[in-house]
């Protein structure tokens, strides 16, 4: 029987259940010691002196830690732009300045609150508006030394992170000729990842190699962030994961892991380990971005799309990680959904002196789909055609092109997605059963599968089981736990029992690109079967000299092998696998799979460091929601899903995934915001930090649309993200659609509907 399609128990239940599953903080043992880190009270500053003395004389000190102390090296993602701790200059509150090793977390913590700092506070730049001013002080005043970590350089010049450009003199044209010119400027707050566990760390160093135990999304970005950071080479650098408390994208670069790793070294190689409180957490988590959009669109009297200009800043925070990738994702989703004529993009990430900002899940997205979902009802209502009617005119088509030259061969599947959507929720019916202060809402986009390597060992044991070795990670998606067992159990006609895997350790596994931009089931369960190809051909030569038959004879099912057409011939793998022992040797093969590239036109703009498209998928969703005109909460009544998914390996998997992603995306469009004050956050507690309860959120409906993919697992495409990028535009149209006003402010919060009643009365 087949395990694909069906909803079994993600592996790693029972231990998260239970209490037994080990997380980072659950490390102990007699020698460990414990590290404190002091961090910048101020958003920007010049230190100019600092005094440990008193900290060093404090009971249980063992050590401190100071730039001077660690090798002046910058470290980053895509330039190499960030030194371990803060040596002349502080960018943002929170930075790491200095660090001390104690005897236990309270000495550690008294020793930091014993340094004295002499530090200068100087003019912050806490905003983009501000940042981008002629005479604004530059975050990096030396960013012109700055080395990308690739050696390919990219546009960044002053406050400017990154910045691509896209641009076509027949955008001029085509405002020129319009007869209809619809503009709007949008813009979008932070949001903190809000996982369960705070981030933590613990640091061995012994034999001249450092060992590094977390939970992490992507271990071997680790490993190689550290080896920056320390200056040595990534072989003398050892990763071990452990259970992920959640990450959704904020643990994929290095936090605590180089501080752990250097400060074992100072405390003579005696375990380290670091645990973030909330506060630190928040002040120093890579949120996701808040950005300003402006986007115009030239019409003819048809409503035709003639051209569109885009120009989009992200708040980039003091250093980039992974940002600098973010403008190209912007460029290709300006083009991914709808047909907008002649492009113009213009995207810039921008440095200010606030907490670095990071990829969130849905990363830029969430907040692109928001504003293009928007302008696409306020062009609807301008026009005086139906919302949902302008959005079917002007879809995409299967054949149709990015802006980067990249050929949609499936993009029909939206229209698709749009049936099935109507099927469930009738268009006209809601509209027209629309009571006083509900509003219902459409959106569709597409989204990436991350192309990143992955790679995996499969071990057949003597027992007949069969061990999964890699470095990818279960960060809470099941992709692992679930969908890489199933996939694995299918190939060898197994129970998913019958399937171990181990922790990722970048020792022992092969390099993995990490738990990001839903990849794992696509990725690793397409290196799954690889592997599993080549050691079934393993299997059947050993059996094929047990059974006297040739190879083409046999056949496995259910863990056995036997000759086609004699079911009494079977034996079992583990009996193949202990012969194979006393043969050959033990049977274990390795597979690896990355996206091949697809073809593009890589002139189509300047500063494109994310090439292309990668296996998008297709969504469209629904939602109602129904305003209290009294205290201005909005309140989801229904939300609808629809999503192209490849091929459903596990539906609980698959349901669960876009449930949390929905409420991740209601939780942004109506709850949460880290808010930013003179470079501060104000936000510094989950208590402050206003997260959605159970009790606000819809019983999200799920429809899947399967459409295998020809290069996937058993057809599986990416889960994970999609159905948190449409969430926020799908509730700023409801909300929009309730008041008949524009909400074009994420989040939408109780004041700011407060004042669009308001301003709606005033103007009767």
């Amino acid at each position: 029987m087949s395990l694909l399609g069906e909803s079994l128990v993600r592996a790693d239940a029972a231990g998260k259940l239970t209490g037994e599953a080990r997380y980072t903080v659950d490390y102990d043992g007699k020698d460990l010691l414990h590290g404190s880190l002091l961090r910048s009270p101020v958003p920007a500053g010049l230190i100019k002196a600092i005094d440990t003395t008193a900290a060093e004389s404090l009971p249980g000190v063992r050590c401190v830690v100071t730039a001077g102390d660690v090798p002046d090296t910058r470290a980053g993602w895509v330039l190499r732009e960030q030194a371990l701790f803060a040596g002349e200059r502080v960018r943002f509150e929170g930075e790491p300045i200095a660090a001390v090793v104690a005897d236990t977390p309270e000495q550690a913590k008294a020793a930091v609150a014993a340094i004295k700092l002499d530090l200068t506070e100087t003019q912050a730049v806490g905003d983009m508006e501000s940042a981008l001013a002629e005479d604004a002080p530059l975050v990096h005043p030396e960013w012109e030394s700055y080395q990308p970590a690739s050696g390919e350089d990219y546009p960044r010049y002053g406050n400017i992170a990154s910045e691509l450009v896209a641009d076509n003199d027949d955008v001029d044209v085509a405002f020129a000729n319009a007869d209809v010119i619809v503009e709007d400027e949008f813009t979008s707050n932070r949001q903190y990842q809000a996982y369960i566990e705070p981030k933590s760390a613990v640091g061995i160093y012994r034999d001249g190699r450092y060992t590094i135990h977390t939970g992490h999304q992507y271990p071997f970005n680790v490993r190689d962030r550290v080896a920056q950071y320390l200056d040595v080479r990534p072989s003398q650098v050892r990763v071990i994961g452990h259970s992920i408390g959640g990450g959704f994208g904020a643990k994929l670069d290095t936090g605590l892991e180089p501080y752990a790793a250097i400060l074992s070294r100072f405390a003579g190689g005696r375990p380290v380990k670091l645990v973030n409180n909330r506060t630190e957490d928040i002040l120093t988590c890579p949120s996701r971005e808040n950005a300003v959009i402006k986007i115009r669109s030239a019409l003819d009297k048809q409503g035709n799309l003639l051209g569109r200009e885009l120009v989009c800043h992200m708040d980039n925070g003091a250093y980039s990680g992974e940002m600098a990738f973010m403008p190209s994702v912007i460029f290709h989703m300006a083009g991914s959904v709808y047909k907008v004529g002649n492009i113009r993009v213009i995207s810039r990430l921008v440095y200010t002196n606030t907490a670095p900002t990071g990829a969130m899940r849905g990363v830029s997205g969430v907040y692109f789909f928001a504003f293009q979902e928007r302008h696409m009802d306020h062009i609807a209502d301008e026009l005086g055609i139906d919302r949902r009617e302008y959005r079917l005119n002007n879809l995409v088509k299967s054949g149709d092109t990015l802006f980067n030259g990249q050929v949609l061969d499936d993009a029909d599947i939206l229209r698709e997605g749009f049936e099935k959507l109507e099927e469930a929720a009738p268009w006209t019916q809601l509209n027209k059963n629309k009571t006083p202060w509900r509003g219902v809402g459409i959106a569709a986009g597409t989204w990436i599968t991350n192309t990143m390597p992955g790679s995996v060992q499969l071990k057949l044991n003597e027992d007949g089981t069969v061990t999964v070795v890699t470095a990818a990670t279960d960060n809470g998606s099941g992709a692992v736990s679930m969908g890489i067992t199933q996939i694995v159990a299918e190939h060898f006609g197994l129970g998913a029992g019958d399937i171990v895997v181990t922790m990722p350790d970048t020792d022992a596994a092969a390099y993995d690109g990490g738990s990001q931009g839903s990849r794992t089931t696509h990725i690793v369960g397409r290196a799954a079967g690889i592997a599993a190809d080549e050691l079934k051909g393993m299997i059947f030569d050993v059996a094929s000299g047990m059974l006297e038959a040739g190879r083409d004879d046999l056949e496995l099912v259910n863990g056995q092998v036997g000759v086609v057409g004699y079911p009494d011939s079977r034996i079992s793998l583990g009996d193949i696998a202990m012969a194979a022992t006393w043969s050959r040797g033990p049977l274990s093969a390795s597979g690896s799979y990355t996206t091949e590239p697809v073809p593009f036109n890589p002139g189509c703009a300047s500063g494109m460091l994310f090439p292309y498209f990668p296996s998008p998928t297709y969504h469209v969703h629904l939602a109602e929601v129904e305003v209290n005109p009294v205290t201005g909460n909005v309140r989801v009544v229904r939300y609808i899903v629809v999503q192209e998914v490849g091929r459903v390996i596990n539906p609980a998997g698959v349901r669960g995934q876009i449930q949390g992603s929905v409420v991740q995306g209601i939780g942004h469009a109506l709850y949460e915001s880290l808010r930013i004050r003179d470079s501060r956050y104000l936000e510094r507690s989950l208590e402050a930090y206003r997260l959605p309860l159970a009790v606000d959120m819809p019983e999200v409906e799920v429809i899947t649309m399967e459409h295998p993919h020809s290069l996937g697992p058993f057809g599986a495409k990416g889960v994970g993200e999609p159905a948190i990028t449409l969430a926020p535009a799908t509730i700023a149209c409801a909300v929009s659609d309730a008041l008949g006003r524009p909400f074009n402010r994420i989040p939408i919060t109780p004041e700011t509907v407060l004042e669009a009643i308001v301003e709606k009365e005033k103007q009767r």
